[in-house]
């Protein structure tokens, strides 16, 4: 059996010349774990996706299992039936037993951080991988990704509950972080802010008093308790109108009804980002 990194364990440093960069992670996974992310990447950028004749997307760190690449890999198809889907695995037995749902566009191969793939991919997927990082290794570890982007490119890079009814990311471009996005299953949370524990490496240890995603998820909460009004309407029309308080509030909210409805929330990056916070 291949040992497994602790959680939290440094990005190893000392890795030879020519080998993936990272660290061995646990590799669990879970069908339609990560629809969530592929129905925010399908549906808000479709015109990056089809703006390149033959887009190359990779999933990286796809884990024990290659199934969510597989459907990343079909859900990406339905946009633009020319996109390439790289599965990336820096442990050599997961690259050997995904070759067997490789086909035409869907490869597999061994690779880390370093992304050294046939062309500059334009979306790399990154979940519940830096998770399993410190904090102090993952603004390196985001330029890094981000330096190997085809021209417009984006790293989707964040985390998710093991059957995927929570899920949280940070969209990264080639000048760094514009936007984290919480997308929650309607009935499988209390409060906006349960999404807390599934929060981006860069963030999930600064939900406390004082810095700005704590400000925001408490706002989240707030507004989630004042829009219990029209809670007879359904949890969905209640999302919608915390959304749309929060924009009202002076929040940065992105995007409009047609995520909301979906339970997507997106705020700019600049909202969140770790730092002391200052008052809307």
């Amino acid at each position: 059996m291949v040992a497994v990194v602790r959680k939290a364990e440094r990005l190893s440093k000392d890795t030879h010349v020519g080998a993936p960069i990272g660290n061995i992670t646990r590799g669990t996974t879970h069908p339609h774990r990560m629809r969530r992310v592929d129905r925010w990447l399908t549906g808000t950028q479709t015109a990056l996706l089809r703006g390149t004749d033959a887009p190359l997307a990779v999933d990286l760190g796809f884990g024990a299992s290659p199934v969510t690449t597989l459907e990343m890999f079909e859900a990406l198809r339905k946009i633009n039936p020319r996109t390439q889907v790289l599965g990336l695995e820096i442990e050599k037995d997961r690259v050997q037993l995904a070759q067997s749902a490789a086909r035409e566009g869907l490869a597999f191969a061994l690779g880390g951080f370093e992304l050294q793939t046939p062309q500059r991919p334009l979306v790399v997927r990154a979940f519940n991988v830096l998770r399993q990082y410190q904090e102090d290794d993952v603004a390196a570890i985001w330029t890094r990704m981000a330096s190997r982007l085809a021209p417009g490119g984006l790293v989707i890079e964040g985390t998710c509950s093991e059957i995927g009814r929570v899920a949280t990311w940070v969209a990264l471009r080639e000048d760094g972080p514009e936007s984290l996005t919480l997308a929650m299953r309607f009935g499988a949370f209390e409060l906006p802010s349960d999404a807390a524990e599934r929060l981006p490496k860069a963030l999930i240890h600064r939900n406390t008093p004082g810095e700005r995603i704590h400000d925001f998820l408490q706002a989240c909460d707030a507004a989630w308790a004042h829009a219990a009004t029209v809670s007879s309407f359904g949890a969905r029309q209640r999302w919608i109108q915390m959304c749309q308080s929060l924009k009202a509030e002076g929040w940065p909210i992105l995007g409009g009804v047609s995520r909301w409805r979906l339970g997507e929330l997106t705020i700019a990056w600049d909202a969140v980002r770790p730092g002391q916070s200052s008052a809307l």
